[in-house]
């Protein structure tokens, strides 16, 4: 009797053993199942406002993707008055515009420098303001900034690209210079597109709107405008010798690419060197595209979007010949704004995947692309009910963040 009990004991101890580890086993393939769940089921849900059809497979809806590596989104401030732009100053430290016409230097433990001063009057109404920022690649020694602002100008308003020297106590920008304009002025408060970056020949490339209005809206096939455009120039304002439209009859030299709606995130490939850029959309047809010199990309003529209204804009085509396909495009839209390619060792995961700021959809979008094309997508600190205006990389290796609504986030390893 006591032997029968002693093996129906050990009998359940092994059973209750085997079912522990069944749930340990189980929890941890809940995991990879839940991984695998997302890589088969696209990160976007709700019904597109179209019925347009992608031009080819993985052009939108990609499979979703999971981070496997632990990682935190940390609020350093909430001090900021309507970030648009942040890059990195040499020693690490952060520079960020505020819409009305403002910069700050932050610390990467969030500390906020008193507003600086000596820059141009900007305007700042609807989607106006202080805008992109970038360093000189020679900042260290000449301690040039450059930025992009919306300026009120006979005729209306128009995107503007400026520079100035940040002085030795960091307080004001000296000597600041309104070196390019954006024409024609268009009496809008809309679209001004806003991104600046360095190429590695130390020239500026920078992204304007078309203004939004039906009126402005068809110069962003126009070469004589440089509404909707991609544009290349020299740290003085002048055209970049070599632009692909350099010497063409009625062409604006200056232009890079063409075709575009409003251009509010610009990056270059960490790898490659190619320059890719995200463009919002009207109702659907938010744009990823790899930029090339002299291409056209198709808005308005080819859109898959609709009108805010509901309308079809134009022919209500998605395709037609001499015009650029996007690698990826959202319906309903993200609203991308600024946007980087992550080079760090610090998450290899994440190595080369483009990082995108939502401002509608609230998150922070992370592409996976391989070979040009997007293999996947997740979505990351979607709970923090914010709209993500720019996102850059830190010299640490971290992101960092900033929200329409004053925050600035550093997301990093665990």
């Amino acid at each position: 009797m006591t032997k029968s009990i002693l093996l129906i004991l050990a009998g359940a101890i092994f059973a209750f053993s085997s079912c522990q580890q069944k749930t340990a086993d189980n929890a941890e393939g809940s995991d990879k199942d839940s991984t695998a769940a997302a890589a088969g089921a696209p990160v976007e849900t709700q019904k597109a406002n179209s019925a347009y059809k992608p031009a080819f497979e993985g052009q939108t809806r990609i499979s979703g993707i999971k981070s496997t590596t632990a990682y935190e989104g940390k609020v350093l401030s909430s001090e900021l008055k309507n970030p648009w732009g942040i890059t990195s100053l040499p020693d690490g430290r952060l520079i960020i515009t505020e819409k009305a016409g403002t910069m700050r230097i932050a610390t990467t433990a969030g500390v906020l420098s008193a507003p600086i001063t000596g820059i141009p009057a900007v305007n700042a109404e609807g989607q106006g303001g202080l805008l992109g920022i970038r360093v000189d690649p020679d900042f260290e020694n000449n301690r040039m900034v450059y930025w992009v602002f919306a300026e009120a100008r006979p005729g209306g308003n128009l995107t503007a690209v400026a520079k100035g020297k940040l002085s030795a106590d960091e307080k004001k920008i000296e000597g600041a210079t309104v070196i390019y304009r954006a024409t024609p002025a268009f009496p809008s408060n809309l679209h001004y597109g806003g991104r600046i970056l360095f190429d590695k020949k130390g020239d500026l490339v920078i992204s304007t709107g078309e203004r939004s209005d039906t009126v402005s809206r068809p110069q962003a096939q126009h070469l004589n405008s440089s509404l909707g455009k991609v544009i290349r120039i020299t740290k003085d304002g002048k055209p970049v010798s070599g632009n692909p439209f350099e010497g063409k009859a009625g062409a604006k030299p200056e232009l890079y690419s063409y075709g575009h709606r409003n251009v509010q995130g610009l990056a270059f490939h960490p790898v490659t060197g190619d320059l890719w850029e995200v463009e919002f959309g009207p109702r659907g047809g938010d744009e990823l595209n790899r930029i090339e010199a002299g291409k056209n990309y198709g808005w308005p003529t080819i859109t898959y979007g609709i009108e805010y209204s509901g309308k079809k804009i134009g022919d209500s085509i998605q395709v037609k010949e001499g015009m650029e396909q996007p690698v990826y495009y959202w319906d309903p839209v993200v609203s991308p704004s600024g946007i980087t390619f992550y080079s760090s060792d610090s998450i290899p995961e994440w190595k080369n995947n483009l990082f995108i700021g939502g401002l509608s959809s609230m998150h922070i979008a992370r592409l996976v692309i391989e070979n040009n094309k997007v293999v996947g997508e997740e979505r990351l600190l979607s709970g923090e009910g914010q709209r993500f205006r720019d996102v850059t990389e830190g010299k640490d290796g971290a992101l960092y963040a900033v929200t329409d609504q004053g925050r600035l986030y550093r997301v990093y390893k665990k």
